[in-house]
């Protein structure tokens, strides 16, 4: 199982992503993505899914029209782990 991310090891993490912001309330990142139109959307959200189905992590996302909001949190350790950092950093990429 992975290991919840805090301290100085969480600090550093999520200084490496950019637009992510913490959820009040909860061991979560959030980042809203906004792209042209609905197709750009839908295939970044296509792209994350694959990535997030082989890491066999999932995020927590919605799509209006051409924004997709993601949280990411892993359940199963209470909060923010390396997979959700690494499942960020993928998304980032994605987004161009």
């Amino acid at each position: 199982m992975a290991q919840k991310l805090s301290g100085e090891t969480r600090s550093r993490a999520l200084a490496r992503l950019k637009g992510w912001r913490d959820v009040e309330g909860r061991d979560a990142i959030h980042k809203t993505f906004v792209f042209t139109d609905f197709n750009a959307a839908f295939g970044f959200m296509t792209r994350a899914a694959l990535v997030a189905e082989k890491m066999d992590h999932h995020p927590e996302w919605s799509n209006v029209y051409k924004t997709v909001e993601v949280t990411l949190s892993t359940h199963d350790a209470g909060g923010l782990t390396e997979l959700d950092v690494k499942l960020a950093e993928a998304m980032d990429k994605f987004a161009g």
